[in-house]
């Protein structure tokens, strides 16, 4: 009976414990989750050859890249 309040007791500070969350909202400056890829990077991350912006150059840069990745393209290379 007694191990039985303790587990109930000890449940109940658990539960209790969870409700201590702080809530999780974006701060101030920081990027929206929503924004469209092409638009996102800062010039520190940014490709060479991509423009902050431009979706073109930005799909660019994205076939080029897996195109690098592709291990079929690069062992049949002459």
């Amino acid at each position: 009976m007694r191990i039985a309040a303790s587990l109930g007791s000890l449940a109940f500070v658990l539960a209790l414990g969870a409700c201590g969350d702080k809530p999780q909202t974006l701060e101030a400056g920081k990027k929206k989750p929503d924004a469209r890829a092409f638009e996102g990077a800062g010039d520190a991350y940014a490709a060479a050859g991509w423009k902050n912006g431009d979706q073109a150059s930005w799909e660019q840069q994205i076939k080029a890249r897996n195109q690098a990745q592709n291990e079929y393209a690069r062992t049949t290379k002459p």
